[in-house]
């Protein structure tokens, strides 16, 4: 049996149920109480020493950071494929799993708003104008990327999901729940409900039961 240590409302851990969900892969799932501190405890850190989550373990490694274990899987378990078979369509689903994953997240993550509100005491309302800078800025540019040309897809890089999808919706259900209008992003909001038809990114949602996937 597999294992995932995770948060419920992590957008980083939500990337990888959904992978994994979408693998068919069955695993464990620890739950890492990020607002009551648990990723500071020993045993976590010895796992992680950044104190992030996901952590993905299996009989061969304990592996860190989404994107790094969403292609692990990829590679591991190939059907069906996270990343298109065009060089050029590989590079743009990488492209915007990028943007998502290296500039939006993390200027929103946790520790981020933690680190403003105790160690620089910023208020709630300065925080706020803070996530939203970086969310909408960075929402604003994918969908200028996805509609740029005139071409519609189903998904975000052609008509299967990719490892941009898997991305994109942890990201814009985080941006829902801090009541950002996602309709706003027309482009992304068709994505949006293109995935959620689909069982892996429904079942795995956190506001769902979350049901592990089987093998």
């Amino acid at each position: 049996m597999y294992e995932l240590h995770d948060y419920l409302r992590s957008a980083a851990a939500y990337r990888v149920r959904i992978a994994l969900a979408l693998k068919g892969i069955e695993h464990a799932r620890s739950d890492v109480d990020l607002v009551g501190g648990a990723q500071h405890d020993p045993e976590f850190r010895a796992l992680n020493p950044q104190g992030l989550v996901p952590v993905y373990s299996d009989e061969n490694l304990h592996l860190t950071q989404s994107l790094a274990i969403i292609e692990y899987l990829d590679e591991r378990y190939p059907e069906p494929p996270l990343l298109p078979t065009s060089l050029e369509q590989r590079a743009r689903a990488r492209q915007m799993a990028q943007i998502i994953c290296s500039d939006i997240h993390p200027l929103n993550g946790f520790r981020v708003h933690v680190y403003l509100r105790d160690a620089l005491g910023i208020d709630t309302v300065r925080r706020r104008r803070w996530f939203e800078h970086w969310m909408l800025e960075g929402l604003d540019a994918l969908e200028l990327w996805l509609t740029a040309g005139g071409t519609t897809r189903r998904f975000a890089v052609g008509d299967t999901v990719s490892i941009a999808d898997v991305c994109l919706v942890p990201q814009l259900d985080l941006a829902r729940r801090n009541r950002i209008d996602v309709e706003d992003f027309p482009r992304l909001a068709a994505i949006e409900g293109a995935c959620m038809s689909m069982p892996a990114f429904r079942d795995t949602h956190p506001g769902t039961g979350m049901g592990a996937a089987t093998r």
